[in-house]
């Protein structure tokens, strides 16, 4: 039986990047080496590391003064590098879920935090209204919230510099890069697998703290080094690299923005048309394309777990929804075909006839 990864994270990936990442476990370019075992300072690795870093630039057409890095600690380091690096004063946060919570909490150590919009007063099902303070060192936003189900698909423009954890959604749409300061993101989601964080910074944003940087959570040494300052996370970002061809050869994120609205359609229509489900965010402008979350009816809330337990047996794969909404999730990552979402569509209409 065929299985359908609706996993939020780590999740699925394109079977293009795990055969090719998998050939080089085994033997990397020929060397007879795996990539686990070879020097991250040789020749060969260095241009796995540059193709990854020109991906990026490619890909998002990313304009001159823009650097990316690849660094470890997952996005939840980056809660506290950013503030670290580029925060004098005060900055301003949209609290728009459990991450940006945690955002916000880092950010509080480093100086004053304006939460200029919240939607915790709903369980985050919506994105708030805000307007950003023009004194602020920056705006920080969430774009996509996995575990509440909401994303802002637009380049916002601030009169600060914008920041912007793109953990789950980088690489679903075209997007002006210049309108940000910094986005950043576990790659463990839309790209590679967990181990690897990338960063796009905005080298005019650094420098102009007072306080002392460690060496480590200083931007500009792993600039300067070209992500090598300490050894990378190697196999992450060979698989990174993978997924950045794949991207390529699959007509880049104007073709993934395509497919992605064309996947989220079908299934919020079924959502909203069955009678036994309901989807947890209300407002379609404020749902997310990465990851669908819905619900029980009310009248039918007996019939969770036996659904769960009905869709497991078809092969649908971590649909369970995260313990603070309930109910169920569908992650619809670029990798993610049309047709699992179609078989998922099948368990839900079966189901609907049956009970």
């Amino acid at each position: 039986m065929k299985k359908h990864n609706f996993f939020a994270g780590p999740s699925i990936m394109p079977d293009f990047t795990i055969q090719n990442t998998a050939e080089a476990i085994k033997d990397f370019g020929g060397m007879g080496l795996s990539i686990m075992e070879i020097s991250h300072r040789s020749k060969e690795f260095v241009a796995v590391m540059d193709e990854a870093r020109q991906g990026f630039k490619d890909l998002l057409n990313i304009p001159a003064g823009y650097e990316v890095v690849f660094l470890g600690g997952g996005a939840s380091l980056q809660f506290a590098m950013v503030p670290f690096n580029i925060m004098k004063k005060k900055a301003a946060y949209l609290n728009t879920g459990s991450w940006a919570s945690k955002a916000i909490k880092e950010a509080k150590f480093f100086g004053e935090v304006d939460v200029v919009g919240s939607s915790q007063d709903q369980n985050f099902n919506y994105i708030p209204e805000y307007t950003i303070p023009e004194d602020a060192d920056y705006f920080h936003i969430t774009t996509n919230n996995t575990i509440y189900g909401t994303e802002i698909r637009e380049d916002i423009k601030s009169p600060v510099p914008l920041v912007a954890d793109m953990s789950s959604d980088i690489f679903s749409r075209p997007m002006d890069v210049s309108r940000y300061g910094i986005i950043y993101g576990g790659a463990q989601k839309n790209l590679a697998p967990s181990g690897v964080t990338f960063v796009i910074i905005k080298e005019e944003l650094l420098g102009k703290v007072d306080r002392h940087i460690p060496t480590m959570l200083d931007y500009r040494t792993h600039i300067k080094k070209e992500s090598m300052f300490n050894t990378p996370p190697v196999v992450p970002v060979f698989a990174a690299v993978q997924t950045l061809r794949w991207l390529k050869q699959n007509g880049g994120v104007e073709a993934m923005e395509k497919i992605n609205i064309e996947k989220a359609n079908l299934l919020y229509e079924e959502i909203e048309r069955n009678k036994l489900f309901k989807p947890t965010v209300t407002k379609a402008k404020d749902r997310s394309l990465m990851n669908v979350c819905f619900v029980m009816n009310e009248t039918y809330s007996e019939l969770e777990k036996p659904f769960l337990e009905f869709a497991t047996s078809r092969g649908m794969m971590g649909i369970k929804g995260h313990r603070d909404v309930g109910g169920f999730r569908a992650s619809l990552y670029n990798a993610m075909p049309r047709e699992s979402v179609e078989a998922l569509m099948d368990c839900m209409k079966e189901f609907e006839q049956n009970h």
